[in-house]
């Protein structure tokens, strides 16, 4: 079993307070392979007194020491590489191919895009009437992640706060632990200073509540579902600290029929399935101009029948398994749901696809006929379930898109460069993805509406973890 019962804190693995066991599963053969403690209050103490007192230290670090710091991490990280993506294949189901491809190397293009962002950003500058405008670290800040991408939303976080001189407490997923200990060995291996960064694993109700509330933690940054997003902001009300959110979403993808039917259709189904689903941004509504709704029926079956589903720890482009027992029920209900609002099964339905009798692994599924108005279309399912809907014309494409309460991403397929623009001008979301363009690392993500606020990324990523002092002579 996997040693993953130390939380490291002030520069130390420690043995933590807390003697509360979590068991964490393989979900590709639903077997323990290590347990992790969950944190209690000295813990959390323990940690934000950590940070701290650290905090007074690492915010005089010059820019240059900074950077030289990012290089260090970044070179650690390219080390532990593989050692990243087999973790996440083992804790959260990731086929290993996309754990590389995908799941581990977004850690490693964060981290480049941060350490650009970090060069070029001036931290004190004369503004337009005169005055200076000086950039600083906002303090201590909680990380919360999750367990659906775990070292892409950890780098998101942790790298942005040491960047710009904050310290932090990270809290992954209880379900994803081992790629986060790998992570904290690397910062670890890079120098950071103790205190600095420190990591102590902890449910929500406890450990996140605990952060979110506590009048040491000048920030919080969390990452999961809008419910429990709407708890921490709450939380942290009280103290009247900054809060940064990324959320849920049910991101629409518009399909005009003057586009590349059969590529854009094909690679639109995939993405929906990628992650098995797992993920907030995923096109999970095809919204399809009724011209050539039947067509996209028929390419959409098709790639949906050359999905394979495999055990994650075999090399291909298959999916995974979904990433518990919990997550599996409700994406089985959320079917039995859809047929019982009377949406028509294309490909797919209930049960594990033939030969998977352990493992919470789900058949890729696609209904069509569906209204707006259905639960399988405005509810999040984080499963590989898409829902294909029709509309007449420009007007009632970008109605049924911006009718949801999230507004994380949009997709968009059309060979008209003008209606692009024009379409994705009206869609009310953080990114829209046109002909299959993809986020660059970079670049700013967050969402409107219900899909949080602030931007994780780039520059704007870095501001986030920022406080702004003007200087009047």
């Amino acid at each position: 079993m996997e040693d993953l019962k130390k939380f490291f804190i002030d520069g130390k693995w420690i043995i933590p307070n807390s003697t509360n066991i979590f068991p964490v599963i393989d979900p590709s053969n639903e077997k323990i392979f290590a347990e992790i403690i969950l944190g209690n209050e000295k813990d959390v103490e323990a940690a934000v007194y950590a940070a701290k007192k650290a905090f007074n230290i690492f915010s005089s670090f010059s820019k240059g020491d900074r950077l030289k710091l990012l290089e260090n991490l970044l070179s650690v990280m390219e080390k532990r590489f593989e050692d990243l993506a087999k973790s996440m294949t083992k804790e959260m189901g990731a086929p290993i191919k996309f754990s590389r491809n995908s799941q581990a190397d977004s850690g490693i293009g964060h981290l480049k895009g941060f350490i650009e962002s970090l060069k070029k950003q001036s931290e004190r500058e004369v503004i337009s009437n005169g005055d200076i405008l000086v950039r600083e670290p906002i303090g201590v800040c909680a990380l919360i992640t999750p367990w659906n991408w775990p070292i892409n939303q950890i780098t998101l976080k942790v790298i942005p706060a040491l960047a710009v001189g904050c310290t932090c407490i990270l809290k992954p997923s209880e379900h994803t632990p081992l790629s986060a200990k790998i992570f904290s060995e690397i910062i670890e291996e890079a120098g950071y200073p103790p205190g600095v960064f420190n990591l102590i694993n902890g449910d929500g109700p406890t450990v996140g509540t605990l952060l979110s509330k506590h009048k040491d933690v000048d920030m919080v940054s969390f990452t999961g579902s809008t419910r429990a997003g709407v708890l921490v902001s709450k939380n942290a009300a009280d103290s009247v600290k900054r809060v940064t959110l990324e959320l849920g979403g049910k991101s629409p993808n518009l399909v005009f029929s003057d586009c590349n039917l059969e590529e854009r259709v094909n690679e639109s189904v995939l993405e929906c399935f990628s992650n098995s689903g797992q993920s907030c941004d995923a096109p999970t509504r095809l919204i399809v101009e009724r011209k050539c709704y039947n067509e996209v029926l028929k390419i959409a079956e098709n790639a949906a029948k050359n999905q394979k589903v495999d055990d994650p720890h075999k090399d291909g482009d298959h999916i995974g398994p979904l990433f518990d027992q919990i997550q599996f029920d409700r994406v089985q209900n959320m079917i039995q749901l859809g047929i019982n609002e009377g949406a028509k099964l294309l490909i797919g339905g209930l049960g594990k696809p033939d030969g998977f009798d352990k493992g919470w692994y789900v058949k890729p599924t696609i209904f069509y006929d569906v209204h707006n108005k259905m639960q399988i279309a405005r509810e999040e399912i984080f499963g590989p379930v898409l829902v294909i809907i029709p509309f007449e014309d420009e007007k009632e494409a970008i109605e049924i898109a911006n009718d949801t309460p999230y507004g994380l991403a949009s997709y968009l397929q059309t060979g008209d460069t003008e209606r692009a623009e024009r379409v994705a001008s009206k869609l009310r979301a953080g990114s829209v993805h046109i002909n299959g363009g993809s986020l660059n690392y970079g670049s700013p993500f967050g969402g409107y509406k219900q899909s949080g606020n602030g931007r994780e990324g780039g520059d704007l990523g870095l501001e986030d973890f920022q406080e702004f002092k003007t200087l009047h002579f």
